[in-house]
């Protein structure tokens, strides 16, 4: 019998249906969290400058490629998870498993999902990035510009040009051209050197990222005391290099291809900083797209561990290793840039452990047994009676005789019958002539401006009990008279 028409491609197109589901929902909710973190510090950037609408999506788009790097593989770590913690809750697992299919067998499924993914991460890691990074940066280049054109205005003195203060008298609106024009050059100099022309334009070159002001028949003056100075020329050039600002630079080394990468770690040396930050970044572009592979198969025994009956503990499992994951990774890719050891070993280090870690779970799990050893469940056990249990025991303890002490302090203790009705603190009513007992509704009104320390005082002070308190009072005195009679 042909063993690979036995090939249950029913069952893996059923599964990858079940991990693609859940899948992009994660997807979604992890890429609307990442846009809402980054969300307050754009628009702020997004208001100085007074983009429209169409520019601000171009620019979230051009961001969003550095943003997939991390919600992809968490999002199909998520997705696994979610989809075998359901099968396993509605025992479609154990069915499977009745009807002859091991999990060896469902694994091929989930491979080919997670392989699909990480491919298409590992697309986004060696090309989108590059490319979207180049186009953030001509695109907060060429609005940068376009800035500083809006601020020079006929007749009026502008500052968008930074330490250059410029003031045009005309400006023609056909050519752009610039008639009687003045700028005054604060860079690098205590006194600004004064720059008059009959003409001038402004122009951009956005692939060498600076603005040139070109200006014809005209003179520099610079007031520099005994060394003053006028020259006039013919052509005089100015260059600006556009500086963004902080929140909108971008990464030089996130704009260079895979190759350029290797040529710049070349170029300044694998055993200088800067050559070291090109070949770590190299090496997380490939890191990061098979760490979601991994993490994908993270999540088939993490979701097995549920069940009928049992807690659905592989969500959160599976977040703890995700963090865990992230967290080694820029530990040992800030040990890679620091140079402490080989590059290729610390960038790599992680995704080993992880997939020993993945192997060795998908073998406890297909053998029908738990993913750590028992000797494990039985010393976090044992650690959990010898010493967090009594700890979490001493701690409560702690903190009900606190709370306690705490309330002593600030309710007062209930007086006894005998001790002149309670010795109550009674608030009286100057207007009406009475005096009201604190569980008196009247107690809090606004004419209710007197307070005794007890009821015997009240009445020595010429106040009655209202109507309401007066059955009170008198139980209060039948409760004494009992008392010392006793």
């Amino acid at each position: 019998m042909n063993v690979f028409s036995r090939s249950p491609l029913i069952l893996y197109s059923y599964l990858a249906t079940e991990m693609l589901a859940p899948f992009f929902a994660a997807f979604l909710i992890m890429n609307g969290v990442f846009f809402l973190v980054k969300l307050i510090p754009f628009l702020n950037f997004a208001l100085d400058f007074g983009i429209g609408f169409a520019d601000f999506i171009r620019l979230f788009s051009y961001m969003l490629p550095n943003m997939l790097l991390y919600t992809v593989p968490m999002a199909a770590m998520m997705g696994t998870i979610i989809c075998f913690s359901r099968l396993s809750n509605d025992t479609e697992i154990l069915a499977l498993k009745a009807g002859g299919i091991s999990i060896y067998q469902i694994l091929p499924s989930v491979i080919i999902v997670a392989f699909t993914i990480a491919i298409a991460t590992s697309y986004v890691s060696i090309s989108l990035i590059a490319k979207s990074e180049t186009s953030l940066k001509q695109l907060t280049y060429q609005l940068l510009k376009e800035k500083m054109d809006r601020g020079i205005r006929e007749g009026q003195f502008t500052e968008a040009l930074g330490d250059l203060v410029v003031h045009v008298g005309e400006i023609d609106r056909a050519t752009g051209e610039w008639k009687n024009v003045w700028v005054s050059d604060m860079r690098g100099q205590k006194t600004p050197a004064v720059t008059m022309a009959s003409s001038g334009s402004m122009v951009s070159d956005i692939r060498q990222m600076n603005v040139t002001i070109l200006l014809r028949n005209g003179s520099l003056h610079r007031p520099d005391g005994p060394n003053a100075q006028i020259v006039n020329f013919e052509k005089y050039v100015i260059n600006i290099p556009l500086q963004l600002p902080a929140r909108a630079k971008v990464n030089e080394k996130n704009t260079y291809t895979l190759s350029e990468l290797l040529v710049a770690t070349q170029k300044y040396g694998p055993n200088t900083e800067k050559g070291r930050n090109m070949l770590v970044e190299f090496h997380k572009r490939l890191v990061l797209p098979f760490g979601c592979l991994i993490m994908s198969l993270l999540g088939l025994p993490l979701g097995l561990l549920a069940g009928p009956g049992k807690k659905a503990i592989g969500i959160p499992l599976g977040l703890a290793t995700f963090i865990l994951y992230y967290v080694l990774f820029s530990t040992f890719k800030n040990m890679a840039e620091e140079g402490a050891g080989s590059i290729l070993l610390l960038m790599w280090l992680p995704n080993t452990m992880f997939l020993i870690g993945a192997i060795y779970s998908i073998r406890r799990v297909a053998e029908e047994q738990p993913i750590l050893p028992e000797f494990f469940h039985e010393f976090a056990r044992r650690t959990h009676l010898v010493v967090f249990a009594p700890l979490f025991q001493k701690i409560g303890l702690l903190y009900a005789s606190i709370s306690k002490a705490v309330s002593r302090r600030m309710i007062p203790a209930k007086p006894s019958a005998s001790d002149d009705q309670a010795q109550q603190h009674v608030v009286a009513d100057p207007v009406k002539n009475l005096f009201h007992l604190p569980n008196c509704q009247k107690s809090d009104s606004t004419t209710a401006t007197v307070i005794f320390d007890s009821i015997k005082e009240a009445q020595e002070s010429g106040f009655q009990p209202c109507d309401y308190c007066i059955t009170l009072v008198d139980q209060l005195r039948r409760t004494s008279k009992k008392t010392e009679g006793v």
